[in-house]
């Protein structure tokens, strides 16, 4: 943003519009916002890759993005959706991590690059060791492989006993 005229450029603007399902991150944060240009003549390009293709939240974030541009005078604005490459959880950024683990969502570990092609179906259990985003204690237990949302499981630290959510590997 330049501060001496006060105008927010449009990547700026859907860097900050936030995810519909995990509101303490930005779509930037989440790794979800991919890309934003600006064409000569206002129009706006926004390319996102939803957390999976099935999102529920998609339309929302699709919405939210043209509202809170057209709000800043963008008013010509497309989203596109791009599934490829298919989104992991290596895009969230260290921000996301951090404000993930600050309201009590264990992030998730790194999982580094994937192979071309199909992607695998692992049906090994989750990791052993998730940290509590509370207590830092390694000592968790996973009560529900699901919890609010298709993307996070409900973990328990054995140490300080409180409940969280562990955000998985994808």
């Amino acid at each position: 943003m330049d501060n001496s005229v006060g105008v927010w450029t449009a990547r700026e603007i859907a860097e900050r519009v936030p995810d519909p399902e995990l509101p303490v991150l930005s779509l930037a944060d989440l790794g979800v916002l991919r890309d934003v240009r600006t064409g000569p003549d206002g129009r706006v390009l926004v390319t996102i890759t939803p957390t999976y293709s099935g999102c529920p939240a998609l339309d929302e974030m699709r919405a939210d993005l043209r509202t809170r541009l057209a709000e800043a005078g963008y008013p010509d604005v497309e989203v596109r959706t791009v599934l490829h490459p298919p989104w992991t959880t290596d895009w969230i950024s260290d921000a996301g991590r951090r404000k993930l683990a600050e309201h009590g969502i264990a992030p998730p570990n790194r999982i580094g690059p994937r192979p071309a092609g199909p992607v695998p179906l692992n049906l090994s259990p989750p990791p052993a060791r998730v940290p509590c985003p509370r207590c830092g204690s390694p000592r968790t237990t996973e009560l529900s492989r699901f919890s609010a949302t298709a993307c996070k499981a409900l973990r328990r630290c054995e140490d300080c006993r409180e409940p969280f959510e562990h955000m998985k590997e994808l």
